[in-house]
Order: C-alpha cells, then structure tokens, then sequence
C-alpha cells in the first residue's frame, strides 16, 4: 500500500495529476476498497500538510532533499502516517523503509527517529503553497488567507441535497444531521456514501452547500433549461427535480454514464448529450441556461488538496479564456428575457468577477439579476455587486462551503 501511496504522490506532485485520476493506476493490484482507501488517505493528507512535514523533514537535514527525492516522499508518507493519521511510530516507518534501497534507507531512518525523539507536531492550521498564498491574499487579503488555512485542517462535512425539500426536517432527523437552508443535510460523520440511508431509494444526492446554489439561482420552473457541463449531474438532478424540462450536455463520456446512473437511481429525467459544448448547439434558445463552467477548481481544496499543488497561473489564464468563449457562445442559447447563471468552483477573480465583468461589457443584452439575502443560507453574504463570492471563513461555525463564484444574469427581452 505504502509503494501506492508513492506512485500517487509522485503522480500529483511530479506530473501534476489530479488525485482521484491517478489513484486507479497507483492502485494496481490492490483488490480490497479499504486498501485503496488508506491510499488515498495517506496521500491526501500528505498533500494537505505537505509544507509542514517539509519544514521538518529539512529540520533534520544537513542540506535539503530534492523535493522529488524518494527519501523525502518516504519521509513524508512516514511523518503523516505517525503525526496525523495515528499509527504508531515504529509501524510508520517500517512501511516505508522497503522504499528506499542503500543510503537513503539509512538517511530515512535517521531522519524520522530524530524527529520522533524531538516529539515534533504537526500545526493545528496547515500552511498553504507560498504561491497560492500569496495570489489568495493579494486578490482576497490575510484574513482569506487564515481562512483557508483552517479550512484545509480537515476534510469537509458530507452534504447532500434532497430532491423534496418539503422532506429536509425529516430527513435530517433521520439521517443525524443538519440543514442550512431547505432541501439541504450536513452530516458530520462520513462513511460510504451507499451505506447511507436514502441512496437506494434515490432520495437524495452528495452536492457540497455551495456547489447547489448555482441551480437553485434558476429557480423553480415549467420552461426549457440547458445545463452545460452538467457531469456529474448534481445540477441536472435539481434543475429536473425543481419542475424544468433539462438538456443536460458534457463531452466526457465517463462523467456522463456517472450522470445518466444518477438520473436512474433518483427516478430523474433529462435530455443527456454526450458533446463538445464547442461543436453542439440547440435547435432552439432555452428558457434558461446553467453553465458551470472548467475551470481550476481551486475552491474545493478541502476535498481535493492536490489543487493547492498543481494548478499554475498559466493553468488559470487558460482556463479562464475557455470560460470566456463558453460564456459568449452560449449566450446566444438563451431566450431573451430568460435566465442565465454562470458558476465555477474557483478561487480566483480571472474565473469569476473579471469574467462577468468582461461578458457585460461585451454583450449589453444581458444584465446581473441580484441575488437576494432569502435566496442563500445565512451567513452567505450576496456581493455588492449582486452576485455571489463564497469565500474560506463564511459558515465556518457550522462546518464550511466550498469556494465558489456564481452570477445570475438576465437577457433583455
């Protein structure tokens, strides 16, 4: 398991691969779920303290390891192991020894047990990547900054959304939770997602708080909505649920047979296309359109911290030119006077505020509809500029959100 959890850490932070897309080849071989599991712990744990288990692995070092050493990887999968993950300390390192032959062995053993004497902790706040913070505190300031660093402590409460929200009372009894707004549980307590009560009769699907809000900005309806780069299908699944008649289009094939299950096994129904938003286009404009845009996904770092390694400010101008040219083209696909709510599950103002900012400028026939106070949980504060910007350090007392930008727009009739 311990040579997994290298291969997956080498695959992220050398060849900057998202986590869960390299687990299954880092995993080879593995037959038991719980093994993969630990994998995939030990990795994103490591990932989540990276900076801080560096800091004391060159405490205890004449001169700096490379940073994709194999002694340091060993060290680091050692350290976590023994500082976060509590397993016992001699347990911690005879894992990893068999990873390194000759020297490194010896420098790997030297390395943890003087730290282990040393009685060393890991900080109850990881430190972010110097870059990242310095980017987050130049676009958001330190307070952001702090923020998200106590956000990355843990992984985030399990959310689900409900696809009758008369039933959320219920249901959160039921289910041992809470509710931040109707249709909406919080449970604290994470275990396999089939396990739950509510998955096989398809009452309810996994949708962080702030990934749902974009869906439920198009509101109830009896019209036509366009849900583009809809996979894995969590907004589909409110859009079909809230009344609308859905066409539901992304281009990966995989994520799209994950959203056609979804739409099976909650009773659901949309019109599900397998296509290249740049290539398909609809026979006519819709009522409404939900465009959840690529893009760097910097605000689900909690869930997913090998974001805070991988992605590059190259990564977010590139992505962020995509958007543009998303946004422009399916402009067009909507019914003046309808409704469009463009969303990406960032941190950064290229894939949010400059977005909506240039759009505007670009097309006069669209104009920001307000987000009103009623429409978001308390504690969500609606921009001054009517649109939304969640941000590490809002519903922090009640377990967190994502980070995510979302604007909701109306074309002129």
């Amino acid at each position: 398991m311990r040579l997994a959890a290298l291969r997956l850490l080498d695959a992220v932070l050398r060849r900057g691969q998202p986590l869960e897309a390299g687990l299954p080849g880092a995993t080879r071989g593995l037959t038991r779920a719980d093994d993969r599991a630990l994998v995939h712990a030990i990795v994103a744990e490591t990932l989540r303290r990276l900076g801080d288990l560096d800091a004391l692995i060159d405490s205890a070092t004449q001169r700096p390891l490379p940073g994709d050493a194999k002694a340091r990887m060993a060290l680091r999968i050692a350290l976590v192991q023994a500082l976060a993950l509590g397993t016992p300390g001699h347990a911690a390192i005879a894992t990893v020894l068999p990873l390194v032959d000759g020297g490194p062995r010896k420098l790997v053993h030297g390395v943890f047990g003087t730290l282990s004497r040393k009685q060393v902790v890991l900080p109850a706040s990881p430190s972010l990547p110097a870059s990242v913070a310095a980017r987050w505190a130049r676009a958001w300031g330190e307070e952001m900054v702090r923020g998200a660093a106590n956000a990355l402590a843990k992984p985030p409460a399990l959310d689900l959304t409900l696809g009758d929200a008369a039933d959320t009372d219920v249901m959160a009894a039921r289910l041992g939770g809470i509710s931040l707004m109707p249709g909406h549980v919080r449970l604290a307590e994470r275990g396999a997602v089939p396990d739950i009560d509510g998955y096989g009769e398809g009452t309810w699907w996994v949708q962080d708080l702030a990934a749902s809000l974009p869906a439920r900005l198009i509101g109830p309806g009896a019209g036509t909505v366009i849900d583009l780069c809809a996979a894995p299908g969590g907004k589909t699944l409110q859009l079909a649920a809230a009344g609308w008649t859905v066409t539901a289009v992304d281009s990966a094939k995989s994520r799209v047979a994950r959203l056609r299950d979804n739409l099976t096994r909650t009773g659901l129904s949309a019109d599900v296309v397998t296509a290249d938003a740049f290539d398909w286009a609809p026979a006519m404009p819709a009522d409404a359109l939900l465009l959840d845009a690529p893009c760097s996904a910097t605000g689900i770092f909690r869930r997913h911290p090998d974001v805070l390694h991988r992605v590059r400010d190259t990564a977010i101008t590139e992505l962020a030119e995509v958007q543009a040219q998303l946004l422009m083209r399916a402009a067009d696909w909507v019914r003046p006077g309808g409704r469009l709510v463009f969303a990406t599950c960032a941190l950064e103002p290229e894939e949010g505020e400059q977005q909506i900012g240039r759009f505007l400028s670009q097309r006069l026939d669209y104009a920001i509809e307000r987000v009103t106070q009623g429409e978001v949980p308390p504690g969500i504060t609606v921009a001054p500029q009517g649109w939304l910007r969640l941000l590490p350090g809002m519903l922090v007392n009640a377990g967190g959100c994502d980070g995510f930008f979302v604007a909701r727009m109306r074309r002129a009739a």
